[in-house]
């Protein structure tokens, strides 16, 4: 028996709690892990409170990351006692994911845990790392290096945010960070940001082309946000887009693309493929310090996950959150 968070529906009416059930409950999958820790991400949240249609069928086990020790395998290429890592691929969605103390799962979906990271260290990094990550590969991938800007990260404070300062700075760029919280300004200097601007100035609607700033930029807003990244980015600069904080919409004009030449680089992290997966955490163990992970990390246990999940919505944590499953 195991304990899990889990989303219901009847009548069209959601609830949400933490149940304890048998392993023959547990969906269908190659491998079974023994989760040692999960995260509470922005898509978590929604699917938590119901404020998004996130969950595509119920019951349903929310949690889009995972770390910890397979527990069974029917596969060749996990045994048991290895430590794995998920990211995606429609768990917490479609699948159940890590909000609970055990999970069954497609080992095609599992990565090693890097040498570099414990488990809980591997969520504090999280989806919200990984994610910075593949940003700033894509970044690097279309030639954008220190000597050629500046380089916008918004939404500073949140997960992404904070992990893209964090990468971005290690790499020798010189980070602005944007945010609707300028109160935590000594936080985002702490990670590496070198300036700092309130959201204010990108969050409204603006004009189809702006005084050029940045050379690149990590978007995890969307909405006029994004379209005013895009208005403000330097000839043949780039932006990975990442987010959509503020909306799915991109209320913006083609004139970046056409009279700058800006690219605009859309980041995939759940269908993303094992060896981006792959690359990508070793270069956050390579990166990363892990003496910055207290400081961006909050450590719940699964019964706080739902009052956690309302305070993330309502834009009351920084950082990541990391949810404690094995004791640890």
């Amino acid at each position: 028996m195991f304990k899990a968070l889990v989303i219901d529906k009847h009548d069209d009416v959601q609830q949400v709690g933490i149940k304890t059930l048998e392993d023959t409950q547990l969906p269908e999958g190659d491998v079974t892990v023994r989760v040692a820790c999960s995260t509470l991400n922005y898509k978590d949240a929604l699917a938590i409170t119901g404020q998004g249609p996130v969950v595509r069928k119920f019951p349903m086990v929310p949690g889009i990351d995972l770390a910890g020790v397979v527990e069974d395998s029917q596969s060749d290429a996990f045994k048991p006692g290895d430590a794995v890592l998920l990211n995606g691929w429609g768990v917490g969605e479609a699948h159940w994911g890590g909000l609970a103390e055990k999970a069954r799962l497609d080992s095609r979906w599992l990565i090693p845990l890097p040498l570099a990271f414990t488990p809980q260290q591997a969520m504090a990094v999280g989806t919200a790392g990984y994610t910075a990550m593949l940003s700033v590969m894509a970044l690097q991938r279309h030639g954008v290096t220190p000597d050629h800007g500046e380089v916008l990260v918004t939404g500073a404070n949140g997960g992404v945010g904070s992990y893209a300062i964090a990468l971005l700075a290690a790499l020798g760029y010189r980070v602005i960070a944007s945010t609707g919280r300028p109160q935590e300004a000594d936080y985002l200097r702490a990670l590496g940001a070198q300036e700092i601007i309130e959201r204010e100035t990108l969050s409204a609607p603006g004009r189809p082309l702006a005084k050029e700033r940045w050379a690149g930029a990590i978007d995890s807003v969307g909405s006029h946000t994004l379209a005013n990244v895009l208005a403000g980015t330097r000839y043949g600069g780039v932006v990975a887009a990442c987010g959509l904080a503020q909306g799915m919409d991109l209320p913006a004009s083609v004139a970046p693309f056409i009279l700058r030449g800006v690219t605009l680089a859309g980041i995939d992290s759940v269908m993303r493929p094992y060896e981006d997966r792959v690359e990508a955490w070793q270069r956050l163990g390579e990166l990363l310090d892990p003496a910055q992970f207290d400081a961006i990390t909050r450590t719940i246990l699964l019964e706080e996950a739902i009052d956690t999940a309302q305070a993330l919505l309502a834009g009351q944590v920084r950082g990541r959150v990391v949810v404690t499953l094995d004791g640890a």
